[in-house]
């Protein structure tokens, strides 16, 4: 959904377009913890406390006003040559973002996947809001729950599991980097 939000920001003229745009940097500059209290409450009245929706639901609403402005900003890289062509050929709004900017902006939207990937692997807070049962902590989570602070830790466990917790990324990494060599050799768009 942050592809449509900057679809249509880079593309489309809106009213009080700039109001909306400082309202979206806005948002980058407010800490994610002020939220905390009214998405539990909204989570809690809609019964999905203990799973990981209010990990992931957010996520998929364009909440992450960083990933929109990280789009509009490659947009607005992007010639609208190729998108003219596709609505003089009869493409709507919808095909034309489909069919011709997705594929352009494949490399950033690869970008945000995996960012947003680490930043899910890494967030501690929410887990610890959001799931109360031990059987469904993440990683993150768990890491920290195996330390008891009264006795010694068990190093070589925590080690073991911080090195296995880190194998997803390391994966993942890999998998994604040939999509951002891809997009660095493939961005000259020729006009």
């Amino acid at each position: 959904s942050s592809t449509i939000v900057a679809y249509g920001f880079a593309r489309f003229e809106i009213p009080w377009k700039k109001f909306w745009f400082a309202t979206l940097i806005t948002t980058m500059l407010l800490p994610s913890t002020v939220l905390l209290i009214p998405q539990y409450l909204m989570f809690r009245e809609m019964g999905m406390l203990n799973s990981y929706l209010p990990l992931y639901l957010p996520l998929a609403f364009a909440t992450q006003g960083f990933f929109v402005f990280m789009l509009i900003q490659f947009l607005r890289g992007v010639p609208r040559d190729m998108e003219e062509a596709a609505q003089i050929d009869g493409c709507n709004s919808i095909q034309v973002l489909w069919y011709v900017v997705v594929p352009i902006l494949k490399p950033a939207i690869i970008s945000v996947a995996l960012f947003q990937f680490m930043w899910s692997m890494n967030d501690f807070i929410g887990p610890l809001i959001y799931v109360y049962s031990v059987d469904k902590y993440p990683i993150a989570l768990a890491l920290k729950m195996s330390i008891d602070v009264t006795e010694g830790a068990p190093w070589n466990e925590i080690l073991a599991m911080a090195s296995i917790s880190i194998l997803p990324s390391i994966i993942v990494f890999f998998l994604a980097q040939r999509y951002f060599v891809q997009g660095v050799t493939s961005s000259g768009i020729k006009g």
